[in-house]
């Protein structure tokens, strides 16, 4: 057996390579792969080694392909607000690695020629499990921004679920899918604020309030910050950081809605059970919790009428607490059993990511950064192309397991590594 000290010397060696590529210059980058372990963004290891870059998203092999890309088209001060964990970025590494510890455990002699992929939650159904993940300020990544994503998803039937954060209103994003989307609130320290934007919501024909709840403090965000440190551009015309206000004026959900008084970046870190309890009395929305990743949680949420989970740390945003989802899961599909829907995120990239995920309970897989890198590439091709990728790499990944149908995934064919 090959001893752990070989593989981080090999590992080293490969990154500085890597690092030595024209396609990571210059400076930030390369410092991060002289680190064990490495801090380069997720991941770009998985870019082509050749420094060859794709020329359209039908030249894409995985979805990895575009990173490459979007790396060179987006200014870095962007890229690094999309590519950054926080602190040591333990559990953005961890949220990747920790599919490896589980197997999928193939099924033969099945007829898997036709498969059904479709998936039904809150009584409206999507064509895959693969939804689009709630992602702020896209237009850092694309001129087309969120409307891009949301004429992507329409392309494919996913479900979107739009940011609080996001720089085109949920009124055009709605218009752009053609279909209903769900809202991801960041509540805010004001009542007023969350209120005004639930209500908003709602107006627009959203049907599921998926309430952010692991954003509740400061966040050191180094990859970013260091980024930042090798953008030459002149960024203050359209990042005005002098308040909360001002940061938020060309997030048009918060259009018309007094954000005065509002200090640092608007955490909410004053969110209590009793608040969620109060946007239940203002709203006939449903009501996903998007963070909830302990089973103490998970079943609180039920005792309190909560209709459905998302399992996430923010793709490893939020705080560093060093766990993945793919770990959390089982112990939140046990918890719940079977009372709400359980749906999870944060650092699916591939279509045996997702198998694992739906084989263990969940009902559906998100995908965000990703799409990101598609956006950031090549706008809404680019994110046809990476939701496409994703959506065939899990049919495929269901038919090596010998399952027809969502419904017929289940733990038997997971097992943890050993």
């Amino acid at each position: 057996m090959t001893s752990p000290i070989v593989l981080a010397t090999s590992r080293r060696r490969f990154l500085q390579y890597l690092a030595g590529s024209p396609l990571f210059a210059p400076g930030a980058i390369s410092a991060y792969a002289t680190e064990v372990p490495s801090k380069l963004p997720d991941p770009m290891i998985w870019a082509p080694a050749d420094g060859e870059l794709i020329k359209g998203p039908q030249d894409a092999i995985n979805v990895f392909d575009f990173e490459s890309v979007a790396h060179k088209n987006v200014p870095p001060a962007h890229f690094g607000y999309m590519a950054s964990g926080i602190d040591d970025e333990v559990t953005l590494r961890a949220n990747r690695e920790g599919f490896l510890k589980i197997q999928l455990l193939p099924r033969r002699l099945n007829d898997v020629s036709k498969v059904d992929t479709s998936v039904e939650l809150f009584g409206t159904k999507y064509d895959s499990p693969i939804f689009v993940c709630p992602t702020g300020g896209n237009k850092f990544f694309h001129p087309d921004g969120e409307v891009a994503v949301a004429k992507a998803a329409r392309a494919g039937n996913d479900l979107l679920i739009l940011s609080t954060s996001s720089n085109d209103s949920v009124e055009d994003v709605t218009n752009a899918r053609g279909a209903p989307i769900w809202f991801q609130l960041y509540a805010s320290p004001r009542w007023e604020v969350a209120q005004a934007l639930i209500k908003r919501a709602e107006a627009a024909g959203c049907p599921v309030l998926v309430v952010t709840v692991d954003r509740i403090a400061g966040r050191n965000q180094e990859t970013l910050f260091r980024l930042m440190r090798t953008d030459m551009r002149e960024c203050t015309a359209c990042h005005d950081r002098s308040s909360f206000a001002t940061r938020q004026a060309r997030r048009h959900n918060y259009d018309g809605i007094d954000l005065s008084g509002i200090a640092g970046s608007g955490e909410s870190s004053n969110l209590s059970w009793d608040s969620v309890k109060r946007m239940r009395d203002v709203t006939r929305m449903k009501i996903m919790l998007k963070g909830i990743v302990t089973p103490e949680d998970a079943e609180l949420s039920v005792q309190n009428g909560i209709d459905g989970i998302l399992v996430s740390n923010h793709g490893g945003r939020g705080e560093d607490n060093g766990r993945s989802t793919i770990d959390a899961l089982p112990e939140i599909i046990a918890a719940v059993k079977g009372r709400i829907p359980v749906i999870v995120d944060s650092g699916f990239r591939r279509g045996t990511d997702a198998v694992k995920a739906l084989a263990m309970g969940a009902q559906a897989v998100g995908v965000g950064r990703p799409y990101l890198w598609g956006l950031g590439a090549f706008g809404q091709g680019g994110v046809e192309r990476v939701l496409e990728i994703v959506r065939t790499e899990t049919r495929v990944a269901m038919q090596q397991c010998g399952v027809r149908s969502v419904k017929e995934l289940n733990p038997s064919l997971v097992r943890r590594a050993t």
